[in-house]
């Protein structure tokens, strides 16, 4: 299972779709906060989009599949990330796109904020 989860995410990371690419470019090099993400990354089973492992903070990117053909997929996911001890944030592709400072400081605000 290891190893089909790395093999996934190395897919992943040289498939990204234009909003993951878009926001890594905020994210990487400890863009927001200070803190280390990752890019498709496997956690607990399942790649996801993006992670800091220090503030075990997952950020996923949905597109126009995720409205109603994996929402409860994404629902378990999310509640097994959850127990495991991460945060998760969703955002919708074109939020990333669009409104990319709004995203930004939810993110800041998630990383920064007395719970982490």
């Amino acid at each position: 299972m290891r190893n089909s989860s790395v093999s996934r995410a190395r897919q992943l990371r040289r498939d990204q779709t234009d909003a993951e690419r878009h926001l890594w470019r905020h994210l990487r090099n400890r863009g927001v906060a200070n803190c280390k993400f990752r890019r498709p990354h496997p956690v607990t089973g399942y790649v996801v989009d993006f992670v800091c492992l220090e503030a075990q903070l997952i950020i996923e990117i949905d597109g126009g599949q995720h409205a109603e053909a994996i929402a409860d997929a994404d629902a378990r996911r999310t509640r097994t990330l959850e127990i495991e001890g991460y945060r998760m944030l969703r955002f919708w592709s074109d939020e990333v796109l669009t409104r990319t400072d709004d995203v930004l400081a939810t993110i800041h605000a998630a990383l920064t904020s007395p719970s982490r």
